[in-house]
């Protein structure tokens, strides 16, 4: 028969809980190494796909969903599906990425602009950071809002002022990286063959979010 632990003593804690407690620290700092690896690989993955043809990549998902279709039977329906979720997989994974690059806290004072295209290109340089997939669609749309316009030819800095438009970029840019759904991603993938243009190829060193 075991006996009761008198009420109030003192029990020392073993040093092994101690070290216990260090491994399950070193334990996922390895773990969210290995996660920040995988999804740079996918996110390589996505800009490298700019140098395969269209038919090869359909070529590859209708030899998946041929396979299936095979043992289903089900044609079509299959080969919608495994596009459908390799997409999706890939949107979440790269919205993932793009939440842990952070907001510069500091931008700079004035950067000479003639075009938000180019206003955008500087951007990167000069931070060394990938803008979003969605900023960088606006950043085209913005450019093309322009065409027609009395004032076309102006440069863009003598219509808005250097450090109002990096702003703009910066907030929009927040938005996307903080709200953007992987399946609204997706959708907008899979209807364009050429998504791959507008993901930055940069990848910057990304803090450990745990700290």
């Amino acid at each position: 028969m075991k006996m009761a632990m008198p009420f109030g003593e003192q029990v020392d804690v073993s040093s092994d809980e101690s070290s216990s407690s260090d491994g399950d620290d070193h334990k996922a700092e390895s773990e969210q190494m290995s996660n920040n690896i995988a999804v740079n690989q996918v996110v390589e993955e996505l800009v490298s796909e700019g140098t395969k043809t269209i038919c090869d990549h359909l070529d590859m998902v209708k030899c998946e969903s041929e396979h299936m279709s095979d043992n289903l039977n089900i044609g079509q329906d299959v080969e919608e599906l495994v596009s459908e979720d390799a997409f999706l997989r890939r949107a979440r994974m790269y919205q993932e990425y793009m939440q842990l690059v952070p907001i510069p806290t500091q931008t700079h004072s004035s950067i000479p602009c003639t075009s938000w295209a180019g206003l955008a290109a500087s951007i990167k340089k000069l931070y060394g950071q990938p803008l979003h997939y969605l900023t960088n669609l606006c950043i085209k749309q913005r450019d093309q809002m322009r065409i027609g316009a009395d004032d076309e030819v102006d440069p863009l800095e003598m219509l808005i002022h250097p450090t109002k438009a990096e702003s703009s970029i910066w907030l929009m840019e927040e938005v996307h990286r903080r709200t953007s759904s992987p399946h609204y991603l997706a959708k907008l993938w899979l209807a364009d063959p050429m998504y791959h243009v507008y993901i930055d190829p940069i990848f910057p060193k990304l803090q450990n979010p745990s700290k």
